[in-house]
């Protein structure tokens, strides 16, 4: 059996940048990091919503849980929070311009005039032509500087076998 062993960090490095060269080399450094496009939407009391996101990952498959980070700032915000529901749909590369349409200031009923949705059991809105939708409660949330990171448990998973994925990647969209 192998002991544990406890590994004590090194100290951080004094930077000579300011804070907002940081902020900058970090969001050049984000741009080179490839991520899948996925549309996040949301429907109840709190009203209809749906916002593009890249900052959504795995977190277990027991129970299956995805995380997905919100700013707090996005008109989304107050609709996601209140419904507690969100339905993930995974891009596939012919939704360039949806993805456009969720990620600007498009008003709401304009963003889901852009396609056909179906309702999902939480009453989120589904995208038929997605490459994966996951339909799902916000199990917890928790503090992320100026986001929320929601847990949210898949209650309904949906899989498309053909198409190819949308991703960002050096701040333009990719296929693979």
């Amino acid at each position: 059996m192998l002991a544990a062993k406890t590994i004590e960090p090194e100290p951080m490095q004094a930077r000579s940048e300011t804070s907002e060269d940081t902020r900058l080399a970090y969001r050049n450094a984000m741009a080179r990091m490839a991520a899948a496009v996925n549309i996040v939407t949301t429907d109840g009391a709190g009203g209809r919503a749906g916002f593009a996101a890249t900052a959504v990952t795995s977190v277990s498959d027991n129970p299956p849980t995805l995380l997905v980070c919100l700013n707090r700032g996005s008109s989304a915000y107050p609709a996601v929070k209140a419904n507690g529901v969100v339905c993930v749909n995974v891009l596939e590369g012919g939704h360039q311009d949806l993805s456009r349409i969720f990620g600007g200031k498009t008003p709401v009923e304009e963003r889901f005039a852009a396609a056909e949705w179906e309702r999902t059991e939480t009453g989120s809105h589904r995208l038929p032509g997605a490459l994966a939708t996951f339909d799902c409660r916000i199990a917890s949330i928790a503090d992320g500087a100026t986001h929320d990171v929601l847990f949210c448990e898949v209650i309904d998973v949906r899989t498309r076998a053909d198409g190819q994925s949308l991703v960002y990647f050096d701040r333009d969209y990719r296929l693979i």
